[in-house]
C-alpha cells in the first residue's frame, strides 16, 4: 500500500526521492489542447488537471469529490483509501459506516498551495473489502466551499474506466502529478489479507510512492475521477503488505514488480441519495455493507 512509513520518509529527505516538482498543466499539453479548434477526426481536446481540489491528510493524499448528482447546498465529501482511515485499517470482511471523525485535510489550489484547512464531521463511509475507499463528509458544504475559496469539487465518473484511457494520479501530499495510461484491470487484486476487484493497473510512467495513496486518478479527457490510487508492488514479492499480485478468473497469480494500482470509484455514485446520504441499499448500489 502506498502508506507513508516513517523509514520511508526518511528515505525520502536523504534521498529527495518523491521530491521534484509538480508537473505542470502546461507541460502536458493540457492548457494549449483546451484552446485548439475542433476538427473532424481530431483527438479529444485534454483537461487541464492540476491541484485544485486535491486535498493533503496527515499521512496520505485525497479529493474533495462530488458525485454526478450532488447539489451545491449538499455536504461536500472527501475521498481517500480506505487503509488511510485515522483510526487503522479496517479488516477483512469489514465496513464501517457513520463513525465519528474530526479530521483535517488541507485544501489545494490549482498550484498545489494550501488555502484553507476542512473539517471531517464523520467516516461516511470505509472498507478494504472488495475496494479500497474511505469517504468522509466535511462540516461545510461545496458552495461555501467554492464562495470561500474559489474551488470546485471533482466530480466521480458513474461509469467503467476504460483500458488506454489517459490518466493523470494527482498527490496532494507530495505535491506531485504523475501521467501514464490505464494499462489494464485486475480480476483480483491480493496484498495480505485484503483482496480487491476489478482493479486498475497503470502503465509503468506511474510510479507513486509512500504517501500517494487516495490519490485522485483523473480522466485526462474529461477531468472526471475514474479511480483512487492505492497500491504497488514494491519489492517483487507474491501477495505480501506492499507487495499486491494479480489473481485471474482461474486463480493464477502474477506478480509485477514495480507496477502499481488503483480502485475504480465508478460505483460510488449509485450508493448516495439527494443530499449525499450514504444509502446501501439503493438500486444499483455494490459496495459492501457492515
Amino acid at each position: 500500500m502506498n502508506k507513508p512509513l516513517l523509514a520511508t520518509l526518511a528515505t525520502l529527505v536523504i534521498t529527495g526521492a518523491g521530491m521534484a516538482p509538480a508537473v505542470a498543466a502546461t507541460q502536458t499539453g493540457g492548457a494549449a489542447s483546451a484552446s485548439a479548434t475542433k476538427t473532424v477526426g481530431a483527438a479529444p481536446a485534454l483537461k487541464a488537471v492540476d491541484f485544485a481540489g486535491t486535498v493533503a491528510l496527515s499521512n496520505c493524499s485525497g479529493s474533495l469529490v462530488r458525485l454526478p448528482a450532488s447539489a451545491d447546498s449538499d455536504p461536500a465529501l472527501v475521498l481517500t483509501n480506505g487503509h488511510c482511515l485515522e483510526t487503522g485499517f479496517p479488516e477483512p470482511g469489514e465496513v464501517i459506516v457513520g463513525q465519528s471523525s474530526s479530521r483535517s485535510f488541507g485544501l489545494l489550489n490549482s498550484a498545489g498551495s494550501r488555502v484553507t484547512t476542512l473539517r471531517a464531521a464523520k467516516v461516511a463511509y470505509s472498507t478494504m473489502t472488495d475496494t479500497d475507499i474511505t469517504i468522509y463528509q466535511l462540516t461545510r458544504t461545496y458552495a461555501q466551499i467554492r464562495s470561500s475559496y474559489g474551488i470546485s469539487a471533482l466530480t466521480l465518473n458513474d461509469s467503467h474506466p476504460v483500458a488506454g484511457t489517459s490518466i493523470k494520479v494527482v498527490s496532494g501530499y507530495w505535491k506531485r502529478i504523475y501521467s501514464c495510461s490505464i494499462d489494464g484491470f485486475v480480476y483480483r487484486l491480493k496484498e495480505g489479507d485484503w483482496t480487491w476487484k476489478d482493479s486498475v493497473r497503470y502503465t509503468s510512467a506511474c510510479d507513486t510512492i509512500g504517501g500517494t495513496s487516495g490519490s485522485p486518478v483523473v480522466d485526462t479527457a474529461t477531468g472526471k475521477v475514474v479511480a483512487v490510487n492505492n497500491t504497488g508492488n514494491e519489492d517483487g514479492e507474491r501477495c505480501t503488505v506492499n507487495n499486491p499480485c494479480e489473481v485471474d478468473e482461474s486463480g493464477n497469480v502474477t506478480v509485477r514488480q514495480g507496477i502499481n494500482y488503483a480502485e475504480e470509484t465508478y460505483q460510488i455514485p449509485a450508493c448516495f441519495t439527494t443530499g449525499n446520504r450514504l444509502d446501501l441499499n439503493a438500486s444499483g448500489c455494490v459496495l459492501p455493507k457492515p
